[in-house]
C-alpha cells in the first residue's frame, strides 16, 4: 500500500475520532450543565437577584459565546440552548448579551413570578418628581460601568437645571455611594457644585461591596469625571474597591457615612432631605441607591448593642468568642461556617423556621459537615428575645435558652425604601421579566 494511500485511508479515521471526542465533550458538558440547572431548581433558586440575561429560544443557535463571556458560569448550554443554570450567581454585567452572535439575550429584571418595582425616569433621569434623579441600581442599571455612566449623565442634568426660588444648603443631595454615587460626586466637584453624599453603611461600594471575594464586577471601561477613562477589562472586587477608595483620596470627594436617609419634603422649592443625624435643604437629590436596602432589624431589646453586625467583614476578628449568627439564607450559612473555622470559636446559628429553603448545596453541606465536627450548633424553630451584654437570650421550640455570647450577626436580608419613595410620590412599574 502507498503513503497515499495510507493518507486517504487515515485522515478519514482521525476525522472520526477527534468527531467523536468532539460529541462525548459535549454530552458531557450538557450533563453537567442539566445537572447544575436541577440543582438550582431543587434549591429554591432559580430567580436572579438582579438584572439577567433571559434568551430567546427560537434564535439561539447554542454556539456557547455566552457561555464563555460569563465569568460567573451562571449560563450552560443544555439540549443546544443558552440556559441560567446558576441563576444565584448572576450579577447582571451583561457581558453574555454582548458576545451573543445572533442577538438572542436581552437583560431584564423580575420573573413571571417575582415581579421587581423599577422607578419612571426621563431619559435625563429625572423622575417623575421634577428635581429627584435616579441612577444605577435602583434605577434598574445594576451594570457597575452603565451605572458610573448614569451617575456621571445624571449629574450633568442637574447642573443644566435652573434653580428653583428660595434658598438651599446644596446644589445635589446624592443618597449612596456606590459606583454611581462615586461618579456622580466626581462630577459634582468637576461642575464645582454644592454637593453631600450620604451613606447608610460605614464605606463606599455599594452593592460591590458585598459581592463574595473574587468575584469579577467590572468587563469593560469606564468614563469618570475629572478622572477620565478607567481602563478595565475583567476586573474583581478587591481590586475595584481599591480603585474607588484611591480616587476618593486624590480627589478629596467628601462623603458623609453611616447617615441613612429617612424622608424628602418639598419645601419653598427646595427639598428638606431627613436623615438619622440632621436635616439639609438641596435644589436637587440624587438616589444611588442599591437594591440590598436597610438591614431587617430583629427589634428585641438590645438590639443597639454595638456587638450586633448586620454582615461579616473579617471572620479572625472573632476568634475565641461566642458568636450568634441569625438568618438562613446563604449569606448566614456562610458567616457561621467561616466563623467556625476560626480558632477557638463558639458559633450559634438560630433560624426561625423548620428548615433551611432556597440556599446552595454546598452550603447545606458544609454546614452540616461543620456541625457534625461539633465546630456549630443549629437552633432551628429559634427566635432571639434579649441581646444582653455577655448573653442572649432565645426562644427554641419554646423554651427559653440563655447563651454566653460576644457578638451577634444579623443576617435577615434588607428592606427596599420603597414604600418611602412612594410617599415622596416617585411612580414605579413593576417589571416581570421584562426590558
Amino acid at each position: 500500500m502507498t503513503n497515499i494511500s495510507i493518507y486517504i485511508y487515515l485522515y478519514p479515521a482521525v476525522f472520526v475520532i477527534i468527531f467523536m471526542i468532539y460529541l462525548r465533550r459535549k454530552r458531557k458538558k450538557n450533563e453537567t450543565n442539566s445537572a447544575q440547572l436541577q440543582e438550582s431548581i431543587e434549591s429554591g433558586l432559580t430567580d436572579p437577584p438582579s438584572l439577567h440575561p433571559i434568551v430567546d429560544l427560537a434564535r439561539c443557535m447554542g454556539s456557547g459565546a455566552c457561555v464563555k463571556a460569563c465569568p460567573e458560569r451562571a449560563l450552560g448550554v443544555v439540549d443546544g440552548k443558552a440556559v441560567l443554570v446558576n441563576a444565584a450567581h448572576c450579577i447582571g454585567h451583561g457581558a453574555c448579551r454582548a458576545a451573543c452572535p445572533v442577538e438572542a439575550i436581552k437583560l431584564v429584571f423580575g420573573t413571571a413570578r417575582r415581579g421587581v418595582d423599577i422607578p419612571n425616569v426621563t431619559p435625563k433621569f429625572e423622575s417623575n418628581v421634577p428635581g429627584i434623579y435616579i441612577a444605577g441600581e435602583l434605577g434598574g442599571m445594576g451594570l457597575v460601568r452603565k451605572a458610573a455612566d448614569q451617575g456621571r449623565q445624571a449629574m450633568e442634568s442637574i447642573a443644566k437645571r435652573k434653580a428653583g426660588g428660595g434658598s438651599a444648603d446644596f446644589d445635589v443631595l446624592i443618597v449612596g455611594c456606590g459606583p454611581a454615587g462615586i461618579s456622580a460626586g466626581l462630577s459634582a466637584l468637576e461642575h464645582k457644585m454644592r454637593y453631600k453624599i450620604v451613606e447608610q453603611e460605614d464605606s463606599l461600594g455599594g452593592t460591590v461591596y458585598h459581592y463574595p471575594r473574587q468575584k469579577i464586577v467590572m468587563t469593560a471601561p469606564v468614563d469618570l469625571a475629572i478622572i477620565g477613562r478607567a481602563k478595565f477589562t475583567e476586573v474583581r472586587k478587591e481590586a475595584m474597591l481599591e480603585f474607588w477608595l484611591d480616587l476618593v483620596r486624590k480627589t478629596g470627594l467628601q462623603i458623609s457615612f453611616q447617615e441613612r436617609m429617612e424622608g424628602i419634603e418639598k419645601r419653598d422649592g427646595a427639598f428638606v432631605v431627613k436623615t438619622d443625624k440632621a436635616s439639609y435643604t438641596t435644589r436637587s437629590v440624587l438616589l444611588a441607591l442599591g437594591r440590598r436596602g436597610t438591614p431587617r432589624k430583629l427589634e428585641v431589646p438590645g438590639e443597639e448593642s454595638p456587638k450586633v453586625v448586620y454582615r461579616l467583614i473579617d471572620p479572625e476578628q472573632y476568634a475565641q468568642q461566642a458568636i450568634l449568627v441569625v438568618g438562613g439564607g446563604d449569606s448566614a450559612l456562610e458567616a457561621a461556617i467561616a466563623l467556625s473555622e476560626q480558632a477557638a470559636t463558639d458559633v450559634t446559628l438560630s433560624y426561625r423556621s423548620a428548615a433551611f429553603s432556597r440556599v446552595k448545596p454546598k452550603n447545606r453541606d458544609l454546614l452540616e459537615r461543620q456541625q457534625k465536627a461539633g465546630r456549630l450548633r443549629v437552633l432551628l424553630n429559634s427566635q432571639v428575645k434579649l441581646i444582653a451584654p455577655n448573653h442572649v437570650e432565645l426562644d427554641h421550640n419554646g423554651v427559653l435558652e440563655r447563651l454566653r455570647n460576644d457578638a451577634v450577626i444579623v443576617c435577615a436580608g434588607g428592606l427596599l425604601p420603597i414604600p418611602l419613595l412612594k410617599q415622596i410620590g416617585l411612580e414605579f412599574e413593576t417589571k416581570y421579566g421584562t426590558e
